[in-house]
C-alpha cells in the first residue's frame, strides 16, 4: 500500500502488511526472540545494516514493522518506532535527543505522569526545564532560551480539553532551532495531524483508541527519519522499552477498526456534550466541537472534528462528583481513555493527584471535574445513564 491516494479508513486495514509463505488473510503472529541466519556472513552483513532485515524482537520483528508501517502511513511520518507504553514513546522522544545543559519548554497542562517526566525526571540529568501557559504565545515565546531543544505539549489537553495552536508554537520552536513534540492521544491521528501542522514528533499512547478495546499497552513515535535514525532508535535498541510482538499484532488488528470506533465515538460525545450543556448541575462544559468551547477558533483551524473526550464540572464539588461516579450504571470508573466502553475518570483524585491543589486549580481541574471518554454504546443509554446519575447529584 505504498500508494499515497487511498483514504485513510483504506490504508488503515492494508498499510504495512507482511505476509508468510501461506498468504495468510489476518496478519500473522511472529512470537519470537531471535532469527536465524544462513551464513555467519550473513548474519555479520545484518548487524552492519548492510543486509535489511530482523535481528533481535527487542528492537525489531515482523509485527512491529507492520503496526509502525500502518501508523507512518496514517500520520504522513517518514518513520516511526513502537514502544511498550504510550509514556515510553512519551518519555523517550523527550529524553533521548537531550543532553546534560539542555533546556526544555513544557505546557502545564499535561498528563500527571508527563510532568513527572519534566518536572522530576530531566533535572536528574542536568537538563532544565520551564513550564508555561500553553495557550498563551507569549509565554512560550519568553520561555525560549540559547540551549532549549525541546517543546512539549499536549493538545487537546488532559483532562480539561484545552486546544493549542500548534502551528503557531512550531514556528516558535523553530526560530529558536527547537523541535515541537506533540502527544495527539485526544485528538486522535484522525482528526489532527501535527505533522501537518509543522510538529517535528508526535507520540501516542496505543494503549488509547489504537487498541481501544481494553486488551493491551503500547506507543508510538512518528517524525523525520533523520530523527527516528540518530535519536531513537539506537536508544530503544540499547535501553529496550520494547513492545511485544504480541501487542503490536493486537494494535495492528485494532487500526482496522480505528476509523469507525472513533467517528462513532465522537458523534456521541457530541451529542451528550449538548445535553450536559443545559443541565442545571454542571457548571462547566467543554468539548472541542462546539461552538462555547473556549478555544474554538483553534478547534476549527487544525482539527476535522471534535473529539471522544468530554470534560464537566458538577456542582457541589468532589461529594457530588463522587456521587455521580458511583450511580453510574453503563458508564464504567476506569482511569483510562478511548475505548470501546464509556469510562469515567475524577482527575482530581486519579491522573493529576499527585499535582499539589494550587497546580491542579490553576489547570482547571477542579474537586468537581469529571472527565468522561464516550464508548460504543448507543448514545441515548449514555446520555439517560448521566442524567440518572446527576439527579442524584
Amino acid at each position: 500500500m505504498s500508494e499515497k491516494s487511498y483514504r485513510p479508513e483504506t490504508r488503515l486495514v492494508h498499510s504495512g502488511a507482511l505476509r508468510s509463505q501461506y498468504n495468510e488473510t489476518s496478519e500473522a503472529l511472529f512470537l519470537t526472540q531471535g532469527f536465524i541466519y544462513e551464513t555467519a556472513e550473513a548474519c555479520e552483513a545484518r548487524f552492519k545494516g548492510e543486509d535489511p532485515g530482523f535481528i533481535y524482537s527487542r528492537f525489531s520483528n515482523p509485527n512491529t514493522s507492520m503496526f509502525e508501517s500502518r501508523m507512518i502511513d496514517l500520520e504522513g511520518a517518514e518513520a516511526a518506532r513502537s514502544t511498550a507504553t504510550g509514556m515510553a514513546a512519551v518519555t523517550t522522544a523527550i529524553l533521548a535527543p537531550l543532553r546534560m545543559g539542555d533546556h526544555v519548554v513544557a505546557a502545564k497542562a499535561l498528563f500527571g505522569s508527563c510532568r513527572y517526566v519534566i518536572e522530576e525526571l530531566l533535572p536528574r540529568y542536568g537538563i532544565e526545564f520551564t513550564l508555561v501557559d500553553g495557550l498563551d504565545l507569549d509565554q512560550w515565546q519568553k520561555a525560549m532560551r540559547p540551549n532549549t531543544k525541546s517543546l512539549f505539549l499536549e493538545s487537546p489537553t488532559n483532562p480539561t480539553l484545552d486546544v493549542l495552536d500548534i502551528s503557531a508554537i512550531a514556528d516558535i520552536a523553530h526560530a529558536g532551532g527547537a523541535r515541537l513534540i506533540v502527544d495527539n492521544v485526544f485528538a486522535t491521528p484522525l482528526w489532527q495531524s501535527p505533522l501537518a501542522l509543522g510538529a517535528d514528533v508526535v507520540v501516542y499512547s496505543a494503549t488509547k483508541h489504537i487498541d481501544g478495546q481494553g486488551r493491551c499497552l503500547g506507543g508510538i513515535i512518528l517524525s523525520s527519519k533523520d530523527f527516528i535514525d540518530e535519536h531513537i532508535h539506537n536508544y530503544l535498541r540499547q535501553t529496550g522499552p520494547s513492545i511485544s510482538p504480541f501487542n503490536a499484532w493486537t494494535l495492528v488488528k485494532g487500526l482496522e477498526t480505528l476509523a469507525i470506533r472513533v467517528e462513532r465515538q465522537t458523534q456521541t460525545a457530541a451529542a451528550i456534550a449538548d445535553v450536559l450543556a443545559q443541565h442545571p448541575k454542571i457548571s462547566r462544559l467543554i468539548y472541542p466541537g462546539r461552538e462555547d468551547h473556549p478555544q474554538a477558533a483553534t478547534v476549527k483551524k487544525q482539527m476535522r472534528a471534535g473529539s471522544t473526550l468530554i470534560g464537566f464540572e458538577v456542582k457541589g464539588g468532589k461529594a457530588a462528583a463522587f456521587r455521580v461516579l458511583n450511580e453510574l450504571k453503563v458508564a464504567r470508573i476506569s482511569n483510562n481513555l478511548g475505548d470501546a466502553k464509556s469510562l469515567v475518570t475524577h482527575p482530581a483524585t486519579t491522573t493529576h493527584q499527585r499535582l499539589p491543589l494550587e497546580a491542579r486549580l490553576e489547570l482547571g481541574i477542579t474537586e468537581g471535574f469529571i472527565r468522561f471518554s464516550a464508548g460504543l454504546e448507543h448514545r441515548d443509554d449514555l446520555i439517560e445513564d448521566l442524567e440518572a446519575a446527576l439527579a442524584k447529584a
